[in-house]
């Protein structure tokens, strides 16, 4: 069977998932099993898992201890309190904390095709997207889950409101998140080993997430909003926890939607151009 043919009924075989009810039980409890063989072989070593997501919660928090002193001396930052920033730093650490917890495989993508690894996710009767995205979880990204729950144990609104629109925020920064990754990474389908490309717009997006919007001007902003989506993130505290932005919210509803749909129908168009790396290799 080619590889089109292979890609077309995965990508057939991911739609009549949702068509039956018996075997989209059977997919959740494939995601969940995953996920909980990802947590157990995480937390086998479980000093070096403590260390691991300590250090990124230290290291989050020495970031908030900087705007802490920033807001000190001055009050107000273009509208922006502190209040504002902590959130921003939660929804930011918290989305990404949950890309890299249960998706980490979405950076990996680039150089998984270009070493010719998705021979292995091909050969099972899975929906190959997302078997890849949930095959790999990194520790140190647990530490950022809980980081974003401890700022808004603090700083958040713990309403039942409150609690609602910070696990909207969170959802819509990790669907950005994840499947931004997941277009960058799939340059490779096209352009051969854009490994060291996709890390850094990665990085230019999630750099941008964690500064306040406006203190970016003109262009600066068309940029966020428009090419690294970083905006639909960072705005959150303000167009959605402080109060709700009607226009903004569906603008970021709608991008979040638009990412997923264009990044799940670019890996399998470029699905149909992976070249086999003939790899014999067998996975649990």
């Amino acid at each position: 069977m080619s590889t089109e043919d292979r890609a077309n009924s995965a990508s057939l075989y991911s739609i009549s998932e949702h068509d039956q009810p018996g075997k989209l039980r059977r997919l959740l409890t494939f995601v969940l099993r995953s996920w909980t063989l990802n947590l157990a072989g995480a937390m086998e070593f479980r000093l070096s898992f403590l260390l691991t997501a300590g250090m990124m919660i230290i290291n989050n928090i020495v970031w908030i201890i900087f705007w802490g002193l920033y807001f000190n001396r001055f009050q107000v930052l273009n509208g922006w309190e502190l209040h504002d920033v902590m959130m921003l730093w939660a929804v930011s650490a918290g989305g990404f904390g949950l890309m890299a917890t249960f998706f980490g495989n979405a950076s990996r993508i680039a150089n998984i095709i270009a070493t010719g690894q998705l021979d292995v996710y091909l050969a099972q009767p899975k929906p190959v997207l997302l078997h890849v995205l949930i095959s790999r979880m990194s520790v140190s990204a647990i530490g950022d889950v809980l980081f974003a729950l401890l700022v808004f144990a603090i700083f958040g609104d713990k309403s039942v409101a409150g609690i609602a629109k910070f696990g909207l925020a969170l959802a819509i920064a990790a669907v950005i998140f994840i499947f931004f990754t997941v277009i960058v990474n799939c340059l490779a389908f096209w352009l051969g080993n854009t490994e060291g490309l996709s890390i850094q717009l990665f990085n230019a997006l999630l750099t941008f997430t964690t500064y306040p919007t406006s203190i970016f001007k003109s262009w600066g902003k068309l940029v966020l909003f428009a090419v690294i989506p970083a905006g639909f993130i960072s705005y959150l505290p303000i167009g959605l926890l402080r109060e709700i932005d009607l226009p903004f919210l569906a603008g970021a509803l709608a991008v979040s939607a638009l990412l997923a749909a264009g990044g799940t129908l670019l890996f399998y168009r470029g699905l149909k151009r992976y070249a086999s790396g003939n790899m014999m290799t067998l996975r649990r």
